[in-house]
């Protein structure tokens, strides 16, 4: 199964003139999960039964970030769709996707920052139609500055979920203690379409992926003793 986020963050390493430097980059990772190598999680990972398609619109660099929850979704969701945003100039594929009349496109956000009636709680497909959830990939101020300015996404319904308990993510430090990475609000979004297959894989998945990204960075990479 194709992970589009991987396939995005090789298309941008062969773009890009320069290398990508982030904190923890000296450190010998696998190529697939982004794991330093002795603390890997791509063994045993479960695709899920999921009728519902994924879209992750990332904020410039977040593909290359080790710390990215984002391609987990990519690894369990099987339809899944990755693009690098940009406001004047979107992915001809993007605006194809979200036009597409077999889908039902919804952008994943919270409901106090987008403007009044445009937000819902509750996922109802419509008859022939398959959900498409467009999660905006970036740190909180990235997200709601691609909210504002993609007017490509300004007709689309606003899914608004509320956590009901604090992030577990931990990986980078949130200004408020009640946002979610992307992989925990997905999580909840897979749930509430009835996705109970799609939203519990990827909640063990996203669990070891954390304990495994913070042991590795605790131990600089370095196996563990026996």
């Amino acid at each position: 199964m194709k992970n589009s986020v991987l396939a995005l963050r090789a298309q941008q390493i062969s773009e890009s003139r320069r290398e990508f430097n982030a904190r923890g980059g000296k450190l010998d990772r696998c190529e697939q999960c982004l794991i330093a190598k002795h603390y890997c999680i791509c063994k045993g990972v479960e695709h899920a039964d999921c009728k519902a398609a994924v879209c992750l619109l990332m904020y410039h660099n977040e593909s290359f970030k080790p710390s990215n929850t984002g391609r987990l979704i990519a690894e369990i969701v099987p339809e899944n769709h990755a693009f690098r945003w940009d406001r004047t100039d979107p992915n001809p594929a993007l605006l194809a996707l979200i036009n597409d009349s077999q889908y039902q496109p919804m952008v994943v956000f919270p409901a106090e920052d987008v403007e009044e009636g445009r937000a819902i709680t509750e996922v109802s497909i419509e008859s022939g139609k398959k959900p498409l959830f467009i999660f905006l990939d970036g740190t909180w101020r990235e997200a709601k500055k691609m909210i504002r300015k993609s007017p490509y996404l300004d007709n689309l319904p606003v899914l608004s979920v509320t956590a009901d308990k604090l992030s577990d993510y931990r990986l980078r430090v949130a200004p408020h203690a009640h946002q979610l990475g992307t992989a925990e609000v997905a999580i909840m979004v897979l749930a509430l379409a009835g996705e109970m297959d799609a939203s519990t894989k990827l909640e063990q998945h996203f669990i070891k992926f954390r304990d495994a990204y913070l042991l590795g960075k605790r131990n600089k990479g370095r196996p563990l003793e026996d």
